[in-house]
């Protein structure tokens, strides 16, 4: 394939299943911080992903409130696009025990990379909307505060500056850097969703 079309394709792939892979992700989350499920955005979630989950669903059962067929439907998901975009890009033969361990590796730094931005969403708004009851921003805190008020709740009292996204980005940061070690030493290439 020409490297153009090549390139083409590669967009196309990471667009579409990188935006499929966000809202999974999101649905996984969604269940395990028991958020408002009848937010619009919620309500757009569990529609989009209904279709895939519910099959997946009747085969693996959640287990201690947690969506385990969510999981299996994010690594399956990034197994495809990561077999897609090899394809695309003439590689061969495909390294199939790797393409796993690549799709675990992508998930696990789609988690990170939404808290990132979660967090990050969420400093700004303090700032510019402090009490906003935007479907988004409500969701966002919902997600993200079962991760910082166990942090929070650890540092010393600052005097209303609160310090523990400090604390959660440098955590993020730590934890990309092995992820992306990791996908390096097993030869994974720069363009698999999430790392």
């Amino acid at each position: 394939m020409g490297s153009t079309a090549a390139q083409v394709g590669l967009l196309l792939v990471n667009a579409v299943a990188g935006f499929f892979l966000f809202i999974i992700v999101l649905r996984f989350l969604l269940q395990a911080v028991k958020a408002d499920f009848y937010n619009p955005i919620s309500q757009f979630i569990l529609k989009a992903t209904n279709p895939l989950l519910i099959p997946v669903r009747k085969i693996i059962p959640g287990f201690g409130g947690f969506d385990i067929a969510a999981l299996v439907v994010l690594v399956g998901v990034e197994l495809v696009a990561i077999i897609l975009s090899l394809i695309m890009t003439g590689y061969s033969p495909l390294p199939v025990p790797n393409i796993a361990i690549w799709a675990i590796l992508g998930g696990v730094g789609l988690f990170l990379k939404l808290y990132f931005w979660g967090i990050l969403i969420m400093i700004v708004s303090s700032w510019l909307a402090p009490q906003s009851q935007n479907p988004a921003l409500v969701l966002i805190r919902q997600i993200v505060d079962p991760v910082m008020k166990p942090i929070r709740n650890m540092l010393p009292d600052m005097g209303g500056i609160d310090l523990s996204p400090i604390v959660v980005f440098l955590a993020i940061q730590v934890l990309e850097v092995i992820l992306i070690g990791m996908a390096r030493s097993s030869g994974a290439p720069g363009f698999i969703i999430g790392l």
